[in-house]
């Protein structure tokens, strides 16, 4: 196939690129900047010039294509409410093109889904709101409902050496500081996968998904948070320590509605519809392994 790519030059889709072209597919990745270019054209991949903002540029490559692959978002945090508008507006942009066909439209959003138990690929997704308003998954099931061939992949903590998720706020918060934190007793956990891992079920999910699918990219359900804190906090050589939960949002910032959350999520429905089998090291091993200091 021949699969528009967004996101192709950022952290996961530029791990997604290899997977695609080693597996046969061709692959058009949208890049903003001749850097970006360069690196996809050096990767094997085809070049659509443009970013989230241009409509026009986002309608040809869906036109191009056999299938999209949406993973591109700005993680600009102090933005954020105004990066989750963008993203919805360029998923309806292309679910516009690929609206009366059967090409594959896979969208990203998170997981996090229930409370209390581990959620599962049954639960629906969030409402967005105001404090948590991004709509990438509600955007998604409402092209489903007007006949685009759609699915959703959501993403944990995707993790190596040198990115985790919200993990890397995690640690600027912790350098800035001084010390690195969690919330009460710090039992609530974050799941998380390896990007490589994360980049194959990308693929697994083109070639052998549903239209109307969600898909957990979950190779742990949780990692407790304060494990995570504590593997900062020795990266760092900073103290760990516990924050109320009334003290969250000050200490966090936009992290606080995320530091308090239990986000426990299985995988289980994915690993046997798709076979995905993660490999990866887990993320305690990658925040022991990475590089604190800074240049």
């Amino acid at each position: 196939m021949r699969v528009f790519l967004t996101g192709a030059t950022g952290f996961i889709g530029s791990r997604i690129v290899p997977e695609l072209i080693g597996a046969g597919h061709q692959v058009l990745g949208l890049a903003r900047n001749d850097e970006g270019a360069k690196a996809l054209i050096a990767a094997g991949a085809q070049v659509q010039r443009g970013d989230l903002e241009d409509v026009g540029s986002l309608r040809s490559g869906a036109s191009a294509s056999d299938a999209v692959l949406h993973v591109a978002f700005r993680h600009d945090w102090t933005r954020f409410a105004e990066n989750c508008e963008l993203d919805k507006r360029a998923i309806e942009t292309i679910g516009a093109v690929l609206q009366g066909s059967d090409r594959p439209f896979i969208v990203t959003s998170g997981v996090g889904v229930a409370e209390g138990r581990a959620a599962t690929e049954d639960d629906p997704p969030l409402t967005p709101s105001a404090t948590y308003p991004r709509a990438s998954e509600a955007t998604a099931v409402a092209l489903m409902e007007r006949g685009v061939h759609a699915s959703v992949m959501r993403l944990p903590q995707v993790h190596d050496t040198v990115k985790q998720g919200l993990i890397t706020p995690l640690v600027a918060i912790a350098r800035a500081k001084g010390v690195s934190a969690y919330v009460g007793d710090g039992r609530n956990r974050w799941p998380a996968a390896h990007v490589t891992d994360v980049a194959r079920l990308y693929r697994l999910a083109l070639e052998k998904g549903t239209a109307g699918a969600r898909y957990h990219a979950v190779a742990e359900e949780g990692v407790p948070l304060r494990d995570i804190a504590t593997a900062i906090g020795r990266g760092l050589n900073v103290p760990a320590i516990s924050v109320s939960p009334e003290q969250a949002q000050e200490h966090f910032g936009f992290l606080g509605f995320f530091a308090r959350r239990d986000a426990q999520t299985s995988s289980t429905q994915t690993r046997t519809k798709l076979g995905w089998n993660p490999t990866g090291p887990d993320l305690l091993t990658d925040l022991g392994n990475m590089r604190y200091a800074q240049d």
